[in-house]
């Protein structure tokens, strides 16, 4: 490597990361790490310590092709990292620099010092001292995150000095060897061990497995689910991590036989695990038992428990309790107090995690089990996503969102011991790197993470370019996507990034960021074409009482078949099906049904979806099939025109699909996510999953709020007549500037159905509307998706 270049990356290292040169102009501002020996102590070491060596030796010969010795004895020259832990005396013959101070961050629990000392002598020293096993391995995360590297270098700043401890104690990360998982289930026990490794690398100290949930066979597994339970549990002991287990009773604890069945179970998995730490069992989803049932199950368990794991705990979350349920779990812990209950989790559907805390005895922990893995109809949804990703990205694509987890943790992260995340592959491993820094430093800003991130797993060289690209990706869903053109600029810088580091080809991180920049630009692609040809369709229509209702369909339709006959741009999308090839190699990463043997359409099979339509073709090629069975040309007519002016009414009308952030003009926006990240000042919309995500509905039939804040107009004729029509489900009902409305029709039952509301003349006598909706209050006991909600909004003028 250049020297000059070099210097110029160490140089960059220190001003993003605030770290001081050093003044001596003859000191150099580098540490040449090409020779070195790791020096660890003799005798028996914690587990975690002894491992951090050979963590730092592998790695870095996977990235560098350096082969650095691991060695017992200080060499008498060259440089030497030293890992030691423990308030003792390593026995080196040199002594790492002393820091004054009581309350120093490197004595806590899990804290280190990472500090370079001695360049410019013939003996340099790195030294990495933690205050226990753990923080040692720690601490070669750090050394391994500041890492200049590339093949057959690696230095780092000579006046590198941090001493920093965990914020949070509690920092991991669900690893579901299941088949709902859509890459962990094609992993063997190596694989486990490396990605388990990479998150301790980042802080991360918990790993929680899933032994028993979701009993389905897959096609992947090269081990049984028995095996692996053990195995991941001998994991986390080598690595000193604590090992969870999420394990629910989705089955009726009334029933003896099932209820002793499960105890056994568990009883079995507790005498062949060397390390378990706790068991998170979750109230509901799944699961729906009384407290009270559950609470006696748990002390039942607790005793099993204790006798192979004296000192774990048993967790407890709270989802979909009602109030009352809430009240008798509060209510019995604060009478009974029990030693086995490690605390509460709150995970999605739980109570508040204010209210949860506040009420909670100081003595339990209060775990967050946030959902970072899925985007749409879930716990954190992308704020206001345009329908298109919706339609093909769908919930488990890529997805790293440093800058909005970065708000999560802010708003939630003072009220909790930490976080085991809840996820069901890699495709969010950005977020797990997120989350682990932020549980460790909650001060650490997103691009400081994603810089660290692209360092460690891409290289120096390209480490800067590839962190505002992944920061990039989150900026890509932003508003809509057909005006978004920073999304062709994202797939740019990558393909520059794709020729300048050929070498990383096969890197499964890598090729998840490529994927989604092709993806995300070929969608627009797209969306910007089909789009277009929906309206000439639409244009065509227009013609049909001249050329007869029977020929505008025929023309209409092979308009918008051109998507399938005419597509876009190939070349991205052959790129795609390769990235998806390419992922499954190497990481089992499982985006087909077909091709990859996905669990199932909603579980990251983005490449069968890669091609959904974008306008509505599926919908006018039903429409038109049924409007061909009409017996009156008249009637043909009539329908024809109400499609050609869907989304057109007329001068003077307006439309708006609501949950559309492309189509909605006249939606009231609320507070934006800096003060208001859980949107409930400023609701977004829902997307609907139907017929395994191909349904041939009216696309903005499967967007819907339930409500929105409301919709404003403005220069309106105070002379005129006009009138609200709605589409959407179940109940409305509507006010106008306050007034609430009686409709003249009442459309209910059926999707697509309409509703309409005359307005009285004398209420925009100003020119000025706002519409807002008053919420149901007798639909508290319905299943969500027979809740009423509303999806298109007209203001038609007579």
């Amino acid at each position: 490597m250049n020297l000059s270049r070099t210097h110029l990356l160490a140089t960059s290292l220190f001003l993003m990361c605030g770290w001081d040169l050093v003044a001596n102009s003859n000191t150099p501002t580098i540490l040449d790490l090409t020779r070195t020996t790791v020096v660890i102590r003799s005798g028996k070491l914690p587990a975690a310590e002894q491992t951090a060596a050979h963590v730092l030796v592998e790695e870095v010969k996977k990235r560098t092709s350096l082969n650095w010795r691991i060695s017992t004895v200080w060499p008498k020259r060259g440089v030497v990292i030293a890992i030691a832990s423990g308030a003792s005396d390593p026995g080196f013959p040199q002594a790492m620099p002393r820091r004054q101070g009581i309350d120093l961050p490197e004595l806590r629990p899990e804290g280190f010092r990472l500090v370079v000392d001695g360049v410019g002598t013939g003996n340099p020293i790195v030294w990495i001292h933690g205050a226990d096993g753990r923080g040692a391995l720690f601490g070669v995360g750090q050394l391994l995150r500041s890492l200049n590297w590339v093949k057959g270098s690696a230095n780092v700043p000579s006046g590198l000095d941090i001493a920093t401890a965990p914020a949070h104690p509690i920092r991991g990360h669900q690893l579901g060897y299941r088949h709902t998982a859509n890459s962990y289930d094609g992993w063997d026990d190596r694989q486990f061990e490396q990605y388990i490794r990479e998150l301790a690398l980042f802080g991360a100290n918990s790993i929680e497995g899933i032994p028993f949930q979701d009993d389905r066979p897959s096609p992947h597994m090269p081990l049984p689910r028995a095996v692996m339970n053990r195995k991941l549990s001998e994991i986390c002991a080598r690595y000193e991590m604590d090992y969870w287990i999420w394990s629910p009773a989705d089955f009726d604890l009334k029933d003896t036989k099932k209820r002793a069945e499960h105890l056994a179970k568990h009883e079995a998995l507790f005498r062949e695990c060397p390390r378990l730490d706790a068991i998170f069992f979750p109230g509901g989803d799944p699961g729906d038992n009384a407290p009270e049932l559950v609470m006696s199950y748990l002390a039942d368990l607790s005793r099993l428990l204790a006798h192979s794991h004296p000192r774990a705990k048993i967790w407890l979350s709270m989802q979909g309790f009602e109030q009352p349920q809430v009240d008798f779990v509060h209510h019995w812990i604060n009478e009974q107090m029990p030693d086995w209950l490690g605390g509460l989790v709150a995970g999605p559907s739980s109570p508040p995690i204010p209210e949860t805390r506040a009420r909670l005895p100081r003595r339990y922990g209060l775990r967050d089990y946030p959902d970072i893995t899925h985007t749409v109809r879930c716990q954190y949804p992308v704020a206001w996503w345009d329908p298109a990703f919706h339609l093909t990205l769908g919930r488990e694509s890529a997805n790293p969102r440093p800058a909005f987890y970065k708000l999560i943790q802010d708003y939630f992260g003072p009220y909790t011991s930490g976080f085991i995340s809840y996820s069901d592959g890699v495709h969010d491993d950005v977020n797990k790197a997120v989350w682990s820094r932020l549980g460790w430093e909650p001060d650490a800003d997103p691009r400081g993470i994603a810089l660290e991130y692209a360092r460690c797993f891409f290289g120096t060289a390209v480490a800067e370019s590839a962190a505002d690209g992944i920061l990039a990706l989150e900026k890509n869903w932003d508003g809509p996507l057909a005006e978004n053109g920073s999304v062709a600029a994202t797939l740019a810088l990558w393909q520059q990034l794709e020729r300048k580091a050929p070498d990383l080809r096969g890197n499964w991180r890598w090729q998840l960021c490529l994927l989604r920049a092709y993806y995300d630009a070929y969608t627009r692609q797209r969306l910007i074409y089909e789009s277009e040809l929906e309206r000439a369709a639409n244009q065509i229509l227009a013609k049909a009482p001249t050329d007869g209702a029977d020929a505008a369909m025929d023309a209409a339709l092979a308009v918008v078949q051109r998507a399938v006959k005419q597509p876009v741009n190939e070349e991205w999308r052959a790129r795609i099906g390769q990235l998806c090839a390419d992922l499954f190699q190497s990481i089992k990463l499982q985006t087909s049904v077909p091709l990859y043997q996905a669990s199932g359409y909603e579980r990251g099979a983005v490449l069968d979806f890669v091609d959904h339509p974008l306008n509505n073709r599926w919908w006018l090629e039903d429409e038109f099939a049924r409007i061909r069975q009409l017996p009156a040309e008249a009637e043909k007519l009539k329908r024809l025109e109400s499609i050609r002016t869907w989304e057109t009414p007329g001068p003077g009308s307006f439309y708006d699909e609501v949950g559309n952030i492309a189509k909605s003009p006249h939606v009231i926006r609320g507070e934006g996510l800096n003060t208001d990240p859980l949107m409930e000042r400023n609701p977004g919309p829902g997307f609907w999953w139907w017929d395994e995500g191909s349904s041939r509905k009216r696309l903005s039939w499967q967007t819907s709020m339930d409500w929105p804040l409301g919709l404003a107009y403005h220069h309106l004729d105070p002379q005129s007549s006009y009138r609200v029509r709605l589409i959407g489900y179940g109940q409305v009902k509507l006010r106008a500037n306050g007034r609430l409305l009686t409709p003249t029709r009442d459309g209910r039952q059926n999707l697509g159905e309409p509703k309409e509301f005359p307005l009285p003349t004398n209420l925009i006598q100003d020119g000025k509307l706002q519409l807002t909706f008053d919420r149901p209050t007798d639909e508290g006991q319905l299943n969500w998706r027979q809740q009423s909600r509303v999806s298109e909004v007209w203001l038609l003028k007579d």
